[in-house]
């Protein structure tokens, strides 16, 4: 994932990619363990993500008028998105 894109993401949603990526990063490893070498190169590049997001939110914490920006971008960024629900023919 790009850093622009992590940067628009609020708060809230940085943990819970955290999150799954924490257990998705345990998964893989253990897969690597069993003699599954598959996973290695996603598991680098969830690394890499990872890294990212947590350099966001450190930059965020040293600094909340980032914080606040990034908020502001990730509600302009919610009202942009058009709505995909299907209008009920009558």
């Amino acid at each position: 994932m790009k850093a622009d894109k992590i940067r628009e993401l609020d708060g809230t949603e940085l943990g819970r990619q955290l999150t799954d990526m924490g257990e998705q990063m345990f998964r893989l490893k253990f897969q690597m363990k069993m003699g599954q070498m598959e996973g290695l190169k996603k598991y680098r590049g969830l690394k890499k993500d990872r890294a990212r997001m947590l350099l966001i939110l450190r930059e965020r914490e040293l600094d909340p008028a980032k914080a606040q920006a990034a908020e502001a971008a990730a509600a302009a960024a919610k009202a942009k998105k058009p709505s995909r629900r299907k209008k009920k023919e009558e």
